[in-house]
């Protein structure tokens, strides 16, 4: 019998290498993705492989190469595998009004094409399984200043739910949509403390969160075309303006 393993897009970075890691602590063999990040994920595998799980790094440029390719390298290499992780994605900001055709095609490519495409590749190839994708919690938001981005995403939370009727019962998709975990490195103190104020729990988020997330997600069989949203509150604050808030 072969060992379950898990093909982690993106999983040499940011959230992707504690996916990754959480995985692997529980008991899952990984087949890691990676595009130019080789150095960290060579980090990464070799974390991974010093908690006795095996792990191979697999390039892949979601621009320009055969998914599919990728895919049936990791199912060849892994012969147990049987999770899906899209946690890989592009992030450019930009309003309607400055979006070019070439910031639309990478963006979509790479955070709804490419999860698409392999969700569809993996239901061929595996008996049964779980993709889990790797949303934002921006998509209930309409956040113009980031619209391929975020046109992109709100398009694969949407997908998420559409794949998960198609290919139930083989495969059960979900997602989860993180709030303010891991902010981007150029992001200042002041603008995260202004971020958590608008966040009902008054607190950022931490990758455990995430893992404990993608455990409940995991272990849960009877859960399915769900996105949990997993960022302290913030994407239900939605109260809006009115009468009685209008003095303030």
């Amino acid at each position: 019998m072969h060992h379950q393993a898990a093909l982690v897009t993106g999983g040499a970075t940011r959230l992707g290498r504690f996916f990754s890691e959480a995985l692997a602590d529980a008991g899952f063999d990984i087949a890691l993705h990676v595009n130019r990040s080789r150095k960290e994920a060579e980090e990464v595998a070799s974390g991974i492989r010093a908690k006795g799980r095996e792990c191979e790094i697999f390039s892949c440029d979601f621009l320009n190469e055969d998914l599919n390719d990728l895919l049936q390298s990791a199912k060849q290499r892994f012969p147990g595998l049987n999770l899906l992780l899209n946690s890989a994605s592009a992030y450019e900001p930009a309003p309607i009004s400055t979006t070019e055709l070439a910031m639309l095609e990478t963006q979509f490519r790479v955070n709804m094409f490419t999860p698409l495409l392999l969700t569809r590749y993996f239901a061929e190839t595996v008996q049964e399984g779980q993709v889990i994708n790797i949303i934002d919690n921006k998509v209930t938001y309409h956040q113009y200043p980031y619209a391929a981005y975020l046109l992109s995403k709100k398009s694969l939370a949407e997908m998420t739910r559409m794949a998960a009727l198609e290919f139930a019962p083989r495969i059960r998709i979900n997602g989860i949509a993180p709030g303010v975990v891991l902010p981007a490195s150029q992001r200042t103190s002041a603008y995260i403390e202004w971020r958590i104020e608008g966040i009902p729990l008054k607190r950022q988020g931490h990758p455990e969160h995430l893992v404990q997330a993608l455990h409940y997600l995991l272990e849960n069989p009877f859960v399915a075309g769900q996105i949990l949203f997993v960022d302290g509150g913030e994407s239900i604050n939605l109260e809006g303006r009115h009468s009685e808030n209008y003095a303030n």
